[in-house]
């Protein structure tokens, strides 16, 4: 039976022993190479420790089993280039070491123990450095205390070492100039569709060679998917609810515990403004009584909006000292001030919200629906063990049919079966997957249904013959006629345009867009429409053939974005962000390289593979 159809108890202790385990072991495979092998290289006079090595390579492969779903053993992991990676990585990691050692920079022991004494993984329940949780964490990694902290050492020299380099690299002023004007630009357009209406001769009637040869040039059109002939027998909880008993205790319970959602009590929408001094808060209410300053402008002296003070829904009793005074008002105004948690504070009731009450007997109908199907879950769930066994002791699906209440059915399933059961991703993945040498299992489906099925047939794809898929054919044929001779035209009308006519001396329907940003929407318009407006040069025109649809558009004009315009000022600022880091991390890889040559690679080829035997 599948794990999602049982619950077994565990026994805590041995979970934990095997997390441990599991955490010691590095998620799969082993983290710690003990033997005469030390290093999988050097960079100069820097080894790179082989369980260093084995730690990152797992952690890799941790990271990308997790991402893919699927456990990645090492020779997939070396198909994707991720030893490479790691080894790169870490011979980049030595070279840094190296000049770090060659230049005497360090850091004291002092810096090693703030680090130590700050990091989460070694705090205890009191959120203090634990000097045991540190044991056992170090011990997991495979480290001792004096192999971490000299780490711990090497790595924050590297980071100065690697901050020397990248730091304060400035994107260059033009490139940032020329890609701000490029992202933000806007481009004035006109474009027109050309439709069946626009074509000046009609499509000739083809004859039964045409549509044959046509039906041959396009059988993909034509021919039918797999099909597998699938038997299944499934239960879902609408098919039990008949037998489903419901308790008026239990309904009665279930209305009480959500009686929030039933019975919600006067309401309203306030604002609260708050100022540091009863005398400030009283003198503002003045100036609002006054009719000098509207709520709005109170709030923008404090450096406020009124989404910032927004309370939104509030009961009488959520606004505590101020309760009385707000819920007093009967339309919209303002009250206070009153002293408040957060200091002396004006109201603002902008709406009243009348309590609402909905009666068991009203909400009978949604309770008896909602513990029906839920009761109806829970009759399935203590039935699937016994289905389970019927199928393990050698059940048919038909026999399923018959000795339980499972319903017995039959699909023709193909990739777009979204009917009945396949319209469960559930039943759609098994039934993919499934081949004829399977055993039927059962399978839960996400309402709390289950089902197996079986393979019976598979159905290569076929041809429709011609005879049959006459009439498709035939509607085909026109329709690709129509395109192609839609495209003729619009290239008739390109080159008019390019030779100095106007494309609304065309005879079509034009639209205009006078500012378009680059990777806008034209609602109603393919997205290929922005695309082609921004490859042409003004004047000149271009055909956008997306969707079945043919459109000509044309380049009014460009539009260089106002440098002071704040967007402008925004985008820029990202831009020269992203082009500083792009051409740091350009230095950083170009300084590794240079220091990995000047101080000389050695690869210890039968320790790499040592260690990736041990990962298989």
């Amino acid at each position: 039976m599948s794990s999602s159809l049982r619950s077994h108890g565990k026994n805590t202790v041995v979970w934990v022993l095997m997390a441990l385990l599991v955490l010691g072991l590095g998620g799969f495979g082993v983290s710690n190479f003990s033997g005469g092998v030390r290093s999988i290289g050097t960079v100069g006079d820097t080894e790179i420790d082989v369980n260093e090595y084995a730690r990152a390579l797992q952690s890799e492969l941790n990271a990308a089993s997790a991402q893919s779903g699927n456990r990645i053993g090492m020779a997939e992991a070396r198909t994707y280039g991720i030893d490479q990676i790691v080894q790169a990585r870490l011979f980049a990691a030595a070279a840094l070491d190296e000049q770090a050692r060659k230049m005497g920079i360090s850091v004291g022991d002092e810096e090693v123990r703030r680090q130590i004494l700050d990091a989460r993984a070694f705090a205890g329940l009191d959120g203090k450095f634990d000097r045991e949780t540190y044991k056992l964490a170090l011990r997991q990694q495979g480290l001792t205390e004096p192999e971490y902290e000299a780490k711990l050492r090497r790595d924050s020299a590297r980071l100065i070492v690697q901050g020397a380099v990248v730091g304060g690299v400035p994107a260059a002023a033009p490139m940032t100039d020329r890609f701000t004007a490029y992202l933000t630009e806007t481009r004035s357009i006109s474009h027109a569709e050309i439709t069946a209406a626009d074509l000046t001769e009609p499509l000739p009637t083809p004859d039964d060679a045409t549509l044959r040869a046509f039906h041959t040039d396009h059988a993909a059109d034509f021919t039918r998917p797999e099909t597998r002939e699938i038997s299944y027998v499934w239960l879902s909880p609408e098919m039990l609810l008949d037998k489903v008993q419901l308790d008026e205790t239990a309904l009665r319970a279930a209305y009480e515990s959500r009686l929030s959602e039933f019975v919600t009590p006067e309401r309203r929408l306030v604002e609260e403004l708050v100022f540091p001094t009863m005398d400030e808060a009283t003198a503002a209410k003045a100036r609002y009584d006054a009719g000098s300053a509207s709520f709005a402008d109170l709030a923008a002296e404090r450096g406020l909006t009124l989404t910032d003070i927004d309370m939104g829904e509030v009961t009488k009793d959520a606004l505590g000292a101020a309760g009385d005074a707000v819920f007093a008002l009967t339309e919209p105004g303002v009250v206070g001030p009153v002293d408040s948690d957060l200091g002396p504070a004006l109201y603002s009731m902008n709406a009243v919200l009348d309590a609402q009450e909905v009666t068991f007997d009203e909400a009978r109908e949604e309770l008896s629906s909602e513990a029906g199907m839920d009761q109806a879950r829970r009759m399935i769930l203590e039935q699937s063990t016994g289905f389970d066994d019927l199928l393990a002791g050698g059940a048919t699906l038909e026999d399923m049919a018959k000795e339980s209440p499972m319903q017995l059915g039959h699909v023709a399933f193909t990739a777009d079966s979204q009917d009945g059961i396949a319209a469960y991703e559930a039943f759609r993945t098994a039934a993919a997957a499934a081949t004829q040498d399977d055993f039927p299992t059962l399978t839960s489906l996400d309402d709390g249904g289950i089902f197996a099925l079986r393979l019976d047939a598979l159905k290569a794809p076929e041809l429709i013959p011609f005879e049959e898929a006459k009439d498709r054919v035939s509607e085909a044929w026109a329709a690709f006629e129509t395109h192609k001779r839609l495209l003729a035209k619009a290239e008739e009308i390109v080159a008019l345009i390019d030779n100095g006519a106007t494309l609304s001396s065309q005879g079509l329907v034009t639209s205009s867009v006078g500012t378009l940003p680059r990777g806008g929407f034209i609602e109603g318009a393919p997205a290929d429409l922005s695309r082609v407006a921004f490859t042409l040069v003004p004047g000149k025109a271009g055909v956008v053939d997306a969707e079945n649809r043919v459109i000509v558009v044309t380049l009014d004009a460009v539009q260089a974005a106002d440098p002071a315009d704040p967007e402008v000022v925004a985008v820029k600022d990202a831009v020269a962000k992203q082009l500083s880091q792009s051409t740091a991390q350009d230095l950083f890889e170009l300084y590794a390289r240079a220091a990995e040559i000047e101080a000389g690679i050695s690869i210890n080829s039968a320790a790499i593979n040592a260690v990736q035997a041990q990962m298989q």
